[in-house]
């Protein structure tokens, strides 16, 4: 049962982080027009594919 905790926590927080992170890219692109780094584009999907196997593990 805490694996099963443990592992939503860490989704939770993940995403939690990964919103925070696509929040902030969408105000400087609406409100400062301004472009996201390519780096951190790299950042948010490899932080996604992480999510993605926090998810899909067993």
């Amino acid at each position: 049962m805490t694996d099963i905790r443990q592992k939503k926590d860490n989704v939770k927080k993940h995403l939690k982080d990964l919103r925070q992170n696509l929040k902030k890219m969408h105000l400087e692109v609406t409100e400062e027009l301004i472009l996201p780094k390519p780096d951190d584009i790299k950042i948010l999907m490899n932080k996604m594919d992480q999510l993605l196997k926090l998810i899909e593990s067993k």
